[in-house]
């Protein structure tokens, strides 16, 4: 593993991430620096360097903490000898791996085709010629441009079957929002224990397992609270430098996150404070990025059976505002409960309206979603006065009543 980096971070996540993708971690190298070399990521002394270690472990391939350019990976893989891979591709292989929906395979494949098409001159390099000029193009170019243009069109097929699947989406959702179920979404670091708390919540068995990435296809389930239905949804991990092929082609399955009613940010409390922050700060940056940025959020800290009690209390002065819980032993579910509840509460907005007395099944509609419903029937309609959800007050804003 290699990182040119101008902060004193550590190479741990990429070792966890190679980890997952099957990789056995021999040796690391670091090197602090402005900004990555143009040509060779690293400089050249600490490549030399690199490719002795290299030789001594045995090792057969090196990765990068950061995107490396076609540029870079071809100069690396040209002066070390061994293939080089950098932290998109390990992500993308892990994907590949556990997307298990047509969905998740539909969005994986097309972050690779993306992220590859820039890198397909390096594929082809064998066939190329040297020099320029009419009478100087080889087959290697002409592949190339074919295989380019295959990548394209699959691109654009994909990007196709994935609206497809946001329009289905987009159908099941109007059906749930019909019926008035709040919508809350799980959101959070990878393996910070999401799946095994939707779980705990609504007694489900989505499958879990302590490696990153091991949810990517949305799992909903629901689960009630004061008498009300509420429906939960676990979605893909985030991570630190979440590559951007990655939130694009994953946006059917984030737009769960985005058009939710409550956002549970849910974190690993048993990590160091610094990881915390890092993973709060990851998780945010990308909810802003998808435009989820505004939606109402809970801090939940996962996993606190694994604190003491000094642990415990610095975590609750750090994070006043959080609910500590436990998914594994139940600790704390029910004060979450409570404040999904209270949060839903607050959400609800104020509504004065007359419904005219055509509009029964609006009426219907009402009594289902409604809060401390209030009737009076009038010659015109039916006066209404309920706390209803903010979706459901902007569907009745036309029939506000007068004063």
């Amino acid at each position: 593993m290699i990182a040119a980096l101008p902060e004193g971070d550590d190479l741990s996540e990429l070792a966890e991430l190679l980890h997952t993708a099957g990789v056995a971690v021999v040796g690391q190298q670091v090197q602090h620096l402005e900004k990555p070399h143009p040509n060779t990521y690293v400089g050249p002394g600490k490549l030399l360097e690199i490719k002795e270690q290299a030789l001594a472990l045995d090792a057969n391939v090196i990765a990068s903490d950061d995107e490396l350019t076609p540029r870079q990976e071809r100069n690396m893989e040209k002066e070390l000898g061994i293939p080089v891979v950098d932290r998109t591709t390990v992500i993308l292989d892990i994907f590949a791996g556990h997307a298990n929906t047509a969905e998740g395979k539909l969005q994986v494949e097309l972050a690779q085709l993306q992220y590859n098409l820039a890198r397909m001159r390096g594929l082809w390099t064998h066939l190329e010629r040297l020099g320029g000029g009419v009478g100087t193009r080889g087959p290697g170019e002409s592949q190339i441009e074919t295989d380019r243009r295959l990548a394209r069109d699959r691109i654009t097929a994909l990007k196709r079957r994935l609206a497809e699947v946001k329009d289905s989406r987009a159908t099941m959702r109007q059906e749930r929002e019909r019926a008035h179920l709040p919508q809350v979404a799980l959101a959070g670091y990878t393996n910070a224990g999401k799946s095994t708390l939707l779980n705990a919540l609504t007694g489900s068995d989505v499958g879990v397992r302590d490696r990153l990435f091991h949810t990517l296809d949305p799992t909903t389930r629901s689960l009630e609270i004061g008498g009300r239905r509420f429906l939960m949804t676990d979605t893909v991990g985030f991570i630190r430098k979440l590559p951007h092929g990655l939130v694009d082609a994953f946006g059917a399955t984030l737009e769960e996150t985005r058009l939710a009613d409550l956002v549970l940010h849910v974190v690993d409390a048993s990590a160091d404070e610094d990881e915390i922050e890092a993973m709060l700060k990851a998780v945010d940056d990308v909810l802003d990025e998808i435009g989820a940025g505004e939606r109402p959020r809970v801090l939940v800290l996962n996993k606190v059976d694994a604190l003491d009690e000094d642990q415990r209390h610095a975590l609750g002065f750090r994070h006043p505002d959080a609910v500590a819980v436990s998914a594994v032993t139940g600790e704390g579910l029910d004060e979450l409960r409570q404040r999904i509840e209270e949060e839903f509460a607050n959400s609800l907005r104020r509504i004065d309206i007359l419904l005219p007395y055509a509009e029964g099944g609006r009426l219907a509609e009402l009594h289902e979603a409604a809060a401390d419903l209030e009737r009076e029937d009038t010659p015109e309609g039916v006066r209404i006065r309920a706390s209803v959800p903010p979706t459901v007050a902007d569907r009745y804003a036309a029939f506000a009543a007068s004063t």
